[in-house]
């Protein structure tokens, strides 16, 4: 162990030749040590669903210095879906927390650090500190460069001479009145010789030039009318009323309807009978099935019979039939609207629609009777679906309703 640790080789070893020169002309190697760098990560927003772009911190699980393990809760983001618990995937200590709750952050930005021991806390608090100053101030503009010099001004080019030259009516002037043109003075430009030049030769007086009338009086000043508020611009709050701000999933409803009204719609109602309907929702209901299962596969087994009414547009100039059956269901919670997408409806899947009434109804004898009915609104994307397409669905779907064996099956 003392000759590995030695600085140089004893000369009572016995090397063979070719490993002598080698160890003698070889430079010494020197040991790696090994560096322990500090583990500082980062939290980050998650994405919590395809059409988030934000999210908002409903409430810390873990406040700042406490320990938390591998797929422990550490803070409730609010999505534009719903309030979920967001887990951590190391373990360590929360050392700093950038977006405290009621903030927002886009997603994949950092909203805390984590460090993986009590000496990497300092280190990850001065390291939060530098990315709130980061943020708060911005960098200042780079230094314009020296101005480069102004080029010389170009050289003036000497106008044309053309003294003695005169206009085309100057010269049928002079002919005229009989004046010698070479005698006279031109003050047009350059000194070109133009017919007032000629007329003053001659002795002639220049007409006195006419005022033109003035314009008319406006018959009625109206004021002018207010000038439309920008939609981005911030009304004052009414008075007694208080301003209350969107949720994240009523921000995000709210854009979805905005951006739906871009897309040339039209709706078309359809009335049915539900008399069979019922009855077999009576038969199935003891076993969970509920009217929104029953309906939502009549629906889809209307879709695959009409594939373009299945059909979606999404860059305006094309349309793509889908393949699958997804219908989704607009399901009213608190403060918002959730829509989940329910994939291959047509092998059982559940959708909202309203319930039937008691109606009267004249069947194709004309004897009246009361029987159950339901409305059914559709509103469909005119690019891609046509009123004839609409209907011939809508009869299928009544058709289907009305007689409702197959759903059985």
């Amino acid at each position: 162990m003392a000759s590995l640790a030695s600085p140089s080789l004893s000369p009572l070893h016995t090397v063979p030749g070719r490993a002598r020169l080698a160890a003698a002309g070889a430079p010494r190697r020197r040991r790696r040590t090994a560096v322990v760098r500090a583990k500082v990560r980062e939290i980050f927003m998650p994405a919590l669903s395809s059409t988030m772009k934000e999210g908002k911190i409903v409430s810390w699980t873990a406040a700042e210095g406490d320990r938390v393990a591998k797929g422990d809760p550490v803070v409730v983001v609010e999505s534009d879906k719903a309030d979920m618990d967001v887990e951590t995937f190391h373990d360590g200590i929360v050392a700093a927390v950038l977006v405290p709750a009621g903030g927002t952050a886009p997603v994949g930005a950092a909203i805390a650090l984590l460090a993986e021991t009590e000496e990497e806390v300092a280190l990850a608090r001065a390291r939060a500190q530098a990315l709130s100053q980061g943020q708060s101030q911005e960098p200042p503009p780079p230094h314009a460069g020296a101005a480069a010099p102004a080029p010389p001004p170009p050289a003036p080019v000497a106008a044309p001479a053309t003294k003695g030259v005169a206009t085309p009516y100057a010269k049928k002037l002079a002919k005229q009145h009989r004046v010698d043109i070479a005698g006279v003075v031109g003050t047009g430009a350059h000194g070109r010789i133009t017919a007032a030049d000629v007329e003053a030769a001659a002795g002639i007086k220049p007409k006195p030039k006419v005022a033109p009338p003035p314009p008319p009086p406006p018959a009625s000043v109206r004021p002018a009318p207010p000038a439309p508020v920008a939609s981005g611009a911030v009304l004052p709050p009414l008075p007694g009323g208080r301003v209350v701000p969107f949720t994240t999933m009523q921000a995000a409803v709210s854009r979805n309807m905005v951006e739906s009204l871009s897309v040339p719609t039209f709706r078309v109602g359809y009335s049915m009978i539900t008399d069979k309907f019922d009855a077999l929702y009576e038969k199935v209901k003891s076993k969970g099935v509920t009217k929104t299962v029953l309906l939502v596969k009549a629906a889809a087994m209307a879709l695959t019979q009409h594939p373009v009414v299945n059909a979606s547009c999404r860059d305006g100039k094309s349309f793509s039939y889908n393949t699958n059956v997804n219908i989704g269901v607009a399901v009213a919670l608190e403060g918002g609207l959730l829509t989940p997408v329910l994939e291959d409806a047509d092998k059982g899947a559940i959708m909202a629609v309203g319930a039937s009434r008691p109606t009267v109804v004249a069947d194709k004898d004309g004897f009246f009777s009361i029987k159950s009915e339901m409305l059914v609104n559709v509103t469909a994307d005119h690019r891609v679906i046509y009123g004839a397409d609409l209907a011939a669905f809508l009869q299928t779907f009544a058709k289907i309703v009305e007689d409702p064996e197959s759903l059985t099956l």
